[in-house]
């Protein structure tokens, strides 16, 4: 079997709305520099927004995954990347999560020690759409399948973070700041 290259320049492309989003943000900044920051804060916070977004945007498309006869390797935009020899993979799966932007599926592997990983650039949303992504995941899921025994092959237990969405956790997570906002503010 051939090697499979996921890679995310193939896959994410920023999208108008992204761009859009970008905008607004210099704007709102550069309303912020005329009632207080001045030119020179203005400069500093638009070259750090943009310093951050390019680099977002530069890990997103350096990342890649690879599967082959030594395993899974998964790149984040940093260095060589990891691999996970196929021995250690226990399971995997695809996690479909329904937010208000829509449903995301990205393929994941549990391994022995009960950690999981996502594989950039194999993955299906509505913002970036992959039409061969169920003919892309059993491709990697046959190449699991080969190099592994069946008695390896374990599901593991559905934990509690299993079951909370990131909305759930951001949700949260806005509920703990306030609460702490509001402890601090009534002392």
């Amino acid at each position: 079997m051939d090697e499979l290259i996921f890679r995310g320049r193939d896959r994410y492309r920023p999208s108008r709305s992204q761009l859009v989003l970008l905008l607004v943000l210099l704007v709102a900044q550069g309303f912020a520099a005329a009632h207080g920051l001045g030119t020179v804060g203005f400069l500093w916070l638009a070259a750090g927004t943009l310093a951050l977004c390019g680099l977002g945007l530069w890990t997103t498309v350096r990342c890649w995954s690879r599967v082959g006869p030594e395993g899974i390797t998964i790149c984040w935009g940093f260095g060589r990347g990891r691999t996970y020899p196929w021995d250690r993979i226990r399971w995997i799966d695809v996690r479909t999560l329904d937010t208000q932007g829509g449903t995301s599926s990205q393929v994941r592997m549990f391994l022995a020690g009960g950690r999981r990983r996502a594989l950039p650039g194999l993955l299906h949303s509505d913002l970036y759409p992959s039409e061969d992504f169920d003919e892309q995941y059993h491709r990697f899921r046959n190449w699991w399948e080969l190099n592994t025994e069946a008695p390896a092959r374990v599901e593991p237990v559905r934990r509690f973070r299993d079951r909370i969405t990131p909305t759930v956790a951001a949700f949260v997570v806005v509920l703990l700041v306030c609460a702490v906002a509001a402890v601090v503010i009534l002392r």
